[in-house]
């Protein structure tokens, strides 16, 4: 355990970034998987409002810096080709 106080505190506010940006990636995780589900499924209408709320949800971690903009890119344009792909 730190002793000085500044490394106490970044101890603390380090935690709490680890534990936010855990949280924001495995929301984007849950909201990648539905969409994956719904393709499977073949279900086009659940795909495609599944994958609205994806994006949605990679765009605010990116925004957040959570993730970095091309890496949230990449994987909305990985979803939209899945869905699209869609019969």
């Amino acid at each position: 355990m730190a002793n000085i106080k500044s490394a106490k505190k970044r101890i603390l506010v380090s935690q709490k970034k680890h534990d936010r940006n855990k949280s924001i990636k495995s929301s984007v995780k849950t909201a990648i998987k539905k969409v994956d589900a719904a393709v499977a499924a073949n279900d086009k209408a659940a795909a495609e409002a599944a994958l609205l709320a994806a994006t949605s949800t990679i765009d605010k971690a990116a925004k957040k810096g959570v993730y970095h903009k091309n890496n949230a890119a990449r994987k909305v344009s990985r979803l939209a080709k899945e869905v699209s792909a869609m019969a």
